[in-house]
């Protein structure tokens, strides 16, 4: 079976902090819209995806079905759901041998002063999302919604739990691309 990870799971190190996890392949999903939200119980606003319109990338990643409750508690408070392969832009030498599942939400809430974006998390991310290309950061920025939310840099103090797999050359990559494609979120000084 797959997990389509769109947030931390696309982090392999961070994945590997929850359960064992093989092959992967980064695609984009169709039928879902990815956003900052203040939908969680700890102190940052957290990715969640929505399903509807829209459109964003994320990596397909295998895991062993004795896995999943693992991956279930990690991702508690969101639904777990099967996506429609049709849904799934995969590269043309690529066949699934199983269903796809993917964590969603019921809502979406504007991050705010005590649950922000937090820094530690989108470093999490984008580290996970440079191992592919920066052309696949950059798609992770310009379709995930919410970044006029509330913000906290984090870095010397990370709030996410989950920090792993991001070395000093990835925050330098990461603040060059929020720099260069989030202009209204770095504009916020």
């Amino acid at each position: 079976m797959y997990l389509f990870g769109y947030g931390s799971l696309m982090n392999p190190a961070s994945r590997a902090l929850t359960g064992e996890s093989g092959w992967t392949c980064p695609v984009t999903v169709t039928g879902l819209s990815r956003h900052w939200s203040n939908v969680s119980e700890a102190f940052i606003s957290p990715l969640v995806v929505l399903e509807g319109e829209g459109e964003c990338n994320g990596v397909l990643v295998n895991i062993d079905p004795e896995s999943l409750p693992d991956f279930d508690r990690r991702e508690a408070g969101y639904q777990r759901l099967q996506l429609a392969e049709s849904n799934i832009a995969l590269p043309e030498d690529v066949t699934l041998d199983g269903p796809v599942y993917v964590y969603v939400a019921d809502m979406q809430r504007t991050p705010d002063v005590d649950k922000p974006i937090a820094q530690s998390y989108v470093d999490t991310v984008m580290a996970g999302c440079l191992r592919y290309s920066s052309d696949f950061a950059r798609a992770f920025l310009t379709t995930t919604q919410g970044w006029e939310g509330a913000y906290h840099n984090d870095r010397a103090e990370p709030r996410y739990p989950r920090v792993a797999g991001v070395s000093d050359q990835d925050r330098v990559d990461i603040d060059r691309l929020m720099q260069a494609h989030l202009t209204a979120f770095t504009a916020r000084g």
